[in-house]
């Protein structure tokens, strides 16, 4: 297996896990030009944030079909907004700008998101290799026999630390995590890196198939 990340934000920024047969290493970056820095050598890079939004109205396709696949587990998808609700100068005018254009209100969790998704969004070259994913639909696809509890809770962890099991050796990948990640952050970057290595290979379940208005492809890949 060629080299693949998975990333997942993180209060520092994004934590970048590196996978490879027997070992997975760390880092923590401030920025999509540094997840980009430290993953260049890898064969596929797996990014839990929306890559590519409307312009000004209209929803996702792909945000409404993980969410469809999620089921009860939906409420872990923040649709992304059109980018003139993300520029919104604070959470009341995203809100505004969101009903005016879509007629719903947007949540404060996904306006706290925003300058993420621009951070992406404002790269003028985002590299096919890098995609988009969501930790959780990946790990239920990795263990759909499991009913996961909540990422925050000591039962959902050692879920998803056993679901994880079933591709790589958590003691391995756990024994050296980076400061200014937790737990749920790594373990979110992990699942990550499981889609991404399902996309180099040529085995991923491609979500979505719509362009942003510059052209380039909005998907979710599992």
């Amino acid at each position: 297996m060629e080299e693949v990340a998975g990333v997942d934000g993180a209060p520092a920024g994004w934590v970048v896990a590196r996978v490879r047969p027997g070992a997975v290493r760390w880092d923590v970056v401030p920025d999509a030009a540094g997840v980009l820095a430290v993953t260049a050598g890898c064969a596929a890079v797996g990014v839990d944030i929306p890559l590519g939004v409307h312009a000004t109205a209209g929803r996702r396709e792909c945000d409404d079909l993980t969410a469809r696949r999620l089921g009860k587990a939906r409420s872990s998808v923040f649709p992304a907004p059109p980018r003139a609700v993300l520029t919104a100068p604070d959470h009341p005018a995203a809100c505004a700008r969101a009903r005016a254009l879509t007629g719903k209100a947007i949540s404060l969790q996904t306006f706290h998101i925003a300058p993420r998704i621009l951070d992406w969004d404002a790269l003028p070259d985002r590299p096919g290799h890098v995609v988009e994913v969501h930790p959780e639909l990946s790990l239920r696809t990795l263990a759909p026999d499991v009913g996961f509890a909540s990422k925050k809770t000591a039962r959902g962890a050692g879920q998803r630390i056993a679901a994880l099991a079933r591709w790589l050796d958590p003691a391995v990948a756990l024994a050296d995590l980076p400061s200014g990640a937790r737990l749920d952050d790594v373990l979110d970057a992990l699942a990550a890196a499981w889609s991404a290595q399902r996309w180099a290979c040529g085995a991923a379940e491609v979500l979505g198939s719509e362009l942003d208005d510059r052209g380039r492809p909005m998907f979710v890949a599992v």
